[in-house]
């Protein structure tokens, strides 16, 4: 029968044997010199146990159509399933193993030749598992080099019972873990991980409710997802409200293959049964092509900031806010994705500091989203919050589509008294936000809250073109000059002008081309 979806108390039996299999799981992976560190052996474990999910999965289904007299058609078939090569008779390992899992063409569990594992997966077509089962696998290699070890391996995952609702939930925590880990493991490359403390405290204050559609359009490995999931999940009360958020509620998109197959496994550890997650660039489409039945109510997302994107995807944006900065390029994105009505539309965004003071297209980008949408809040995060994975600061914006901007509320988290600076195994507290959220619906100015007009940002010269929009407004109860800025605001302060005088030589340039 479908496990009951109630997270029970999960009991230390459980825990301790579940992290005593991906232990082993981790020791044998080391012996295996094809596999470069976790870099390699997390999503290679993570393929192993989607196969081994998605199977117990069809283990479900074939005893719910059993009991209701209906025909099973599994979503994949023999000798593909992970059953037929892992169990019984036609299991395999060895060269053999690696051979059917590796190869366009092999001998299949039973002696038949025909596709291999992986060629056979990538190439399903239909309805919208198998579609999402191609996608998840185009991206995946099987680095093993020694099918012993890879049996090993599958021998141990063999133990765990993803039909049971106890072990799913005891292992979600146990992936986030390794999420961390291979975070840890990827130092600048960890970008598609944001730190739960800051994905909860943005979950709680947009508060999503059940009917909502949301959409995180970088979602990396689904942490914002994950905690929308779980948020919405407390408001089910009743079958209609589980389909509701099983099928009509969250929406991603990743660009990487190997966030997306880990934001897959991730989300089927806590329970979404077919996570809705477009495979690709969301700035790969014309943003004046974007309409009212493709707008949502909620965006929750950390964009990617600091990467630079090529000139096919630039020329999708207006060309007077066309950018290679990403993180300005998704804000605009954000932007045309929320809804006008019948509920005006609201997001929840991470932006690097320098977002907030940047001229040229960031200003106009900036001018759109003060007239055309109601920036109310910025919370301004303590630096470090990302450290050591990148000490650029950082900020949340919060607007909707309500109205344009009146004033904007500002408010400011520091580092704890006597903290320095966050750290690897000193990360930032959940705790520390609890004052914002006391703020957030009875917003009074105090030492850490202050109110800004929109009118007093938008900066225009006297024929009324615009010249600024500096929203990086420091806290009017402290003492901030320029000699207590960190040398990571410094030095963002010097990359933003350095890139505003690269954007002004283009223009010249174009100007003197045309002429």
């Amino acid at each position: 029968m479908p496990r009951n979806q109630k997270k029970p108390n999960t009991t230390l039996t459980t825990a301790q044997r579940l992290s005593s299999i991906v232990k082993s799981c981790r020791d044998i992976m080391r012996k295996d010199k094809g596999l470069n560190g976790d870099l390699d052996r997390l999503p290679m474990l993570t393929w192993i146990m989607f196969l081994k999910f998605f199977d117990d999965m069809e283990t479900e289904r074939e005893v719910e159509a059993q009991l209701e007299g209906k025909p099973f058609y599994p979503i994949i078939e023999p000798p593909y399933r992970w059953r037929n090569y892992t169990d019984g008779l036609h299991s395999m390992t060895g060269e053999e193993l690696l051979a059917f899992i590796n190869n366009d063409e092999a001998v299949r569990p039973g002696g038949t030749r025909g596709l291999g594992l992986f060629a056979y997966l990538r190439g399903l077509r239909g309805d919208g598992q198998r579609d999402v089962l191609a996608r998840v696998f185009q991206g995946v290699q099987n680095r093993f080099t020694s099918g012993y070890l890879l049996r090993d391996v599958i021998d141990k995952i063999n133990d765990i019972h993803f039909t049971s609702n106890e072990e799913i939930f005891t292992l979600s925590h146990l992936y986030e873990s390794l999420l961390r880990e291979m975070r840890d493991a990827a130092g600048d490359s960890g970008e598609f991980y944001t730190p739960r403390t800051v994905v909860r405290f943005i979950v709680e204050v947009i508060n999503p409710e059940l009917g909502e559609i949301l959409l995180d359009p970088a979602c990396g490995t689904g942490g914002f997802l994950v905690a929308a999931y779980e948020h919405l999940y407390q408001q089910v009360q009743s079958v209609e409200d589980r389909r509701i958020l099983q099928n009509e509620s969250l929406l991603g998109g990743e660009a990487k293959s190997l966030p997306y197959l880990l934001a897959q496994m991730n989300l089927l550890l806590h329970g979404l049964e077919a996570p809705n997650i477009d495979y690709g660039n969301s700035l790969r489409h014309k943003l004046s092509e974007i309409g009212e039945r493709d707008r949502v109510d909620i965006i929750l997302t950390n964009p990617p900031f600091g990467g630079e994107e090529e000139r096919g995807i630039q020329g999708n944006f207006p060309a007077d806010k066309q950018t290679s900065e990403t993180a300005l390029l998704f804000l605009q994105l954000i932007m045309r994705k929320l809804k006008r009505q019948p509920k005006p539309g609201r997001a929840g965004v991470v932006v690097p500091n320098g977002t907030l003071f940047a001229d040229g297209v960031a200003a106009r980008i900036k001018e759109e989203l003060l007239k055309d949408f109601n920036l109310h809040t910025i919370v301004r995060l303590p630096n470090g919050v990302f450290a050591p994975y990148t000490s650029i600061p950082t900020n949340l914006l919060f607007f909707d589509r309500s109205h344009s901007t009146r004033d904007i509320w500002y408010y400011e988290i520091t580092l704890p008294a006597g903290k320095k600076n966050y750290t690897k195994t000193q990360p930032m507290q959940y705790e520390e936000f609890a004052d914002c959220i006391a703020w957030w619906n009875n917003r009074i100015a105090n030492d850490h809250a202050w109110k800004v007009r929109a009118e007093d940002v938008l900066k225009y010269n006297g024929n009324n073109n615009l010249q600024s929009v500096n929203l990086d407004i420091s806290n009017p109860n402290r003492t901030a000059d320029l000699q207590h800025r960190s040398p990571e605001e410094l030095v963002e302060s010097i990359l933003a002008k350095e890139h505003r005088i690269a954007e002004i030589m283009e223009e010249i340039r174009q100007m003197v081309g045309r002429k």
